[in-house]
C-alpha cells in the first residue's frame, strides 16, 4: 500500500518499518510544510500520523481505510525537524480497529493522534 502512495511518497515519508498492526514511519519538516507562524503546519503532522496509522491498519492484508482521527498537538515542530510516527494497534473488533501514533521529534512527543479502522475490502 505505502508503494503506492504517491501523496505520502512526495512530502519525502519513509517507511521505517511495518509489521502486524504496528508501524514507523520518518519525515523532516521542509519549507515548503511551514505556516505564517514559521512553524509545521498541523496537516502535515496529521498526514504523517495518517501514513503511519495506515501502514499500520493495513498490515494483515484486506483494504483498510480510516472510519475517523483526531489528533492533539503537544507542541510545535519547525523547519529541519526530523520527525518520527510510530503507530501501535490497541484493539481489532470485527472489521473495525483503533490505533494510536506518536509523532516525535527526537525523544519529545510532537503530537498524539488516534485512528480507528474500518475493514472494505479482501
Amino acid at each position: 500500500m505505502f508503494e503506492a502512495d504517491a501523496a505520502s511518497r512526495a512530502l519525502g515519508i519513509e517507511l521505517i518499518e511495518a509489521g502486524e498492526g504496528r508501524a514507523v514511519t520518518r519525515m523532516r519538516v521542509t519549507a515548503e510544510m511551514v505556516n505564517g507562524h514559521d512553524i509545521a503546519h498541523g496537516g502535515y503532522v496529521f498526514l504523517l500520523a495518517d501514513t503511519t496509522f495506515a501502514c499500520a491498519c493495513n498490515s494483515y492484508g484486506p483494504v483498510t481505510v480510516a472510519a475517523g482521527a483526531d489528533i492533539t498537538f503537544v507542541t510545535s515542530a519547525h523547519l529541519g525537524d526530523e520527525l518520527t510516527a510510530t503507530a501501535s494497534e490497541r484493539t481489532r473488533f470485527g472489521r473495525s480497529g483503533i490505533y494510536d501514533v506518536t509523532v516525535t521529534r527526537g525523544g519529545e512527543v510532537v503530537a498524539e493522534f488516534r485512528g480507528r479502522s474500518r475493514v472494505i475490502g479482501k
